[in-house]
């Protein structure tokens, strides 16, 4: 038997993150879009990035380090870390030893109920609460929330009796045992499952849209998805052939470049920069490509309108 407990993990990474995971918990709907185990070999980093969601980090073996915004921190087995919507962060397995992740990514939104417990929403509450105003730095995993993924991943993979019911319990309580940390049978049913296509095609335009001023490259928006960037090229494929990865990036830096006309007089070249393109050389060419008109040209006239 391994000596790692987290082991059996590995053989199906994506079987979480194949079912709809939907928490209803108080006035909160938590929606999990990364949900397994990964593994950074020796010397593997990934560069700074950030998210829209809320993504639990937790390091079961190994060690390395984490840059939260400009803070570097050691990491080392049984610790934990949380990047809010908007941290950029930096990840990094020691140059001689590798570092296990076990992940959890969740999109939390608020959804307010008439009929809810309304201890139960005292308490998802007073938890939103400590996420909202979570340490950028990391602690150690007092409360043993790790352990959930693998009562979450046993759960799945057995077919336990309710254990649907199970995985959902086990979000909640990785959040709550998270928060703890800076308070010193066989079954016919079937979860729902998400069309993968889809769900991966909109987790990768949501990536994007957070990260499109950076140096967005398909392998790196790819490795975000734990796919390749073949695998990735079929989904945006599928989705719209007439939309790949370059003109979706496109899009959403000219859509950032417009508002930034409309709203702001800065200087060309700064819009340029600043919305992910090379100099407002290149942004010229594609500019008036795409709209017919300069970048000043438009900027002058919906300003004249507004």
């Amino acid at each position: 038997m391994s000596s790692f407990p987290y082991e059996a993990m590995f053989e199906k990474q994506d079987m979480l993150e194949r079912l709809e995971i939907i928490v209803s918990w108080g006035h909160y709907d938590i929606r999990v879009l990364r949900f397994h185990l990964t593994s950074f070999e020796p010397g593997k980093y990934i560069d700074f990035h950030n998210h829209a969601e809320f993504e639990f980090h937790f390091i079961p073996r190994g060690k390395g380090r984490v840059i939260l915004e400009d803070s570097p921190f050691s990491l080392s087995e049984g610790m934990f870390y949380l990047t809010g919507p908007g941290v950029m962060h930096y990840q990094e397995a020691s140059a001689d030893e590798a570092m296990d992740e076990l992940c959890l990514h969740v999109d939390i939104v608020q959804k307010r109920r008439e009929d809810v417990d309304p201890w139960e929403a005292a308490e998802a509450e007073e938890c939103m609460e400590k996420l909202r105003h979570w340490p950028l730095k990391p602690t150690l995993d007092t409360h043993h929330a790790m352990h959930c993924f693998l009562e979450a991943y046993e759960a799945a993979d057995k077919k336990y009796r309710g254990f649907y019911t199970s995985i959902k319990q086990a979000v909640i309580s990785i959040l709550l045992k998270a928060a703890r940390a800076w308070d010193s049978g066989d079954t016919a049913a079937e979860a729902p499952v998400r069309d993968m296509v889809e769900h991966r095609y909109q987790y990768a335009i949501q990536y994007i849209e957070a990260n499109y001023n950076n140096n967005l490259t398909l392998e790196n928006v790819a490795e975000q998805l734990n796919i390749s960037a073949r695998q990735l090229q079929r989904v945006f494929r599928s989705m719209n052939e007439s939309r790949p990865f370059s003109k979706i990036v496109e899009d959403i830096r000219l859509s950032a470049v417009c508002r930034k006309l409309e709203e702001s007089s800065l200087p060309i070249e700064q819009v340029a920069q600043s919305e992910g393109f090379s100099n407002a050389t290149y942004l010229h060419s594609v500019f008036r490509r795409r709209f017919g008109m300069t970048p000043a040209s438009y900027r002058k006239l919906k300003q004249t309108i507004n």
